[in-house]
């Protein structure tokens, strides 16, 4: 073998495809019922149902998704929240301001009923929580000891504050509670963490990425992410807090080298991509063992994210694991984004997550969500939650590199959001 053929063959061991593989017709990216199996099957036991059950479930989740984004354009000078229930059947959960009720309703979703249950009396809008943390994040940071994370919570309608341990035995509960629900002037949770948000250092997004940093003898492992384009290159994201240069090495040691081309890592974003000598594919590795690889064949919006959603990644220290949506809405404590982080990312509790996931593919099925950033953790080291930056946020000029499907268009009685229109106040 030639080493055009050499370094064909460790991009594929690495990056689970390439385009000599896939034209010999040896790789098989799972279909999307496959993907919806699998993740369903990984679920399953955390929701409480059959794997058959959740599987089921995911798919009305992902399929349900354009009526629940008309119903929060509908109501949203009221809009508190939108949350996925799952037991003891998958239904809709929307959280209103004011009193006045709303008649509870479905959706056909598949040729399924999905109940859609209204609940009022939210005493802040989603829009209002997110302008709380953005107005008094500085405030709330200089009064604690420990800078908190800030997130809104869809499903109670309150701003949730992750706070140290030391912050509120030094000041007391309710207290703190209180005082930060009047400086902010919303509602406000407190949750006590025992050790603070850290970005998952190291390289593995779907694969196994490892470099260095000038000075520093010791190599550093991240996972990979996503395949994205600039319309002439195909390269590699990953966090922008793994270190520039990125090299993989095949079984045999053949290493290859994935030049830096830039990294965005301010406020909102945690991103860089390393471009790849050759062509690579619109797949990335599910499973721990990276034998699995999956068609990227879409993108889900940040904005539409409701708690409850089932999101699953799969990083280079922990595998292949799948949770749900905590908070949509959330800025990471300390100064992981250059400084206070905007109330951008998403948290996703648990149950697993270790140095070395950083920038690991976070998807449900075939569809891309983000990059996974970094999890807080408890004073045992088990995982409280994760949290990662939406594909919304990769850098200008580059997007994810596709694979064409052919179009499924979800049956979603539209006329039932119609009557919505003209039947509710």
């Amino acid at each position: 073998m030639g080493r055009v053929g050499i370094i064909l063959a460790a991009l594929a061991a690495t990056f689970g495809a390439s385009v000599a593989q896939a034209q010999a017709g040896d790789l098989n990216p799972q279909s999307i019922d496959a993907a919806f199996a699998q993740d369903g099957a990984a679920i399953a036991e955390r929701l409480g149902v059959t794997a058959d059950a959740a599987a089921h479930q995911l798919r009305l989740q992902a399929d349900s998704v354009a009526a629940t984004d008309a119903l929060a354009d509908r109501y949203a000078e009221r809009l508190a929240g939108i949350a996925v229930l799952h037991q003891p059947d998958f239904a809709i959960r929307i959280l209103l301001t004011g009193n006045e009720p709303i008649a509870d309703t479905t959706l056909v979703v598949d040729g399924e009923a999905v109940p859609v249950r209204f609940a009022t009396g939210a005493a802040a809008t989603r829009l209002a929580l997110v302008q709380a943390i953005s107005a008094h994040q500085a405030e709330i940071r200089a009064s604690l000891l420990t800078p908190p994370g800030l997130g809104v919570d869809p499903r109670t309608g309150e701003l949730v504050a992750v706070v140290a341990r030391r912050d509120v035995e030094r000041e007391g509960a309710t207290a703190l509670r209180d005082r930060l629900a009047t400086l902010a002037g919303v509602p406000v949770r407190l949750r006590v963490i025992d050790q603070p948000e850290l970005d998952m250092s190291g390289i593995a997004g779907g694969t196994r990425v490892t470099g260095s940093v000038p000075g520093d003898p010791h190599r550093y492992l991240c996972t990979a992410g996503f395949v994205v384009t600039d319309g002439q290159r195909t390269a590699l994201s990953t966090a922008a807090h793994c270190p520039d240069t990125l090299s993989t090495r095949d079984a045999d040691g053949q290493e290859t080298v994935l030049p830096f081309v830039g990294q965005w890592g301010w406020g909102n974003q945690d991103v860089q991509v390393n471009a790849s000598p050759l062509p690579l594919p619109p797949t990335f590795y599910t499973d721990a063992a990276r034998t699995i690889s999956r068609p990227v064949t879409a993108a889900r919006a940040r904005a539409g994210m409701r708690a409850g959603d089932v999101v699953c990644h799969r990083g280079e220290r922990t595998g292949y694991s799948c949770s749900e949506v905590e908070l949509t809405d959330f800025a990471p404590a300390g100064d992981l984004c250059g400084g206070a982080c905007l109330p951008t990312w998403t948290t996703v509790a648990g149950p697993i997550c270790k140095s070395g996931d950083s920038g690991s593919p976070v998807f449900l099925g075939t569809v891309a969500y983000g990059i996974l950033k970094g999890g807080s953790y408890r004073a045992d080291g088990s995982c409280a939650f994760w949290f990662y930056m939406s594909t919304d946020y990769l850098p200008t000029g580059w997007q994810l590199l596709t694979a064409p499907v052919q179009p499924v268009v979800p049956v979603v009685a539209a006329e039932h959001i119609s009557d919505l229109a003209v039947n509710s106040p």
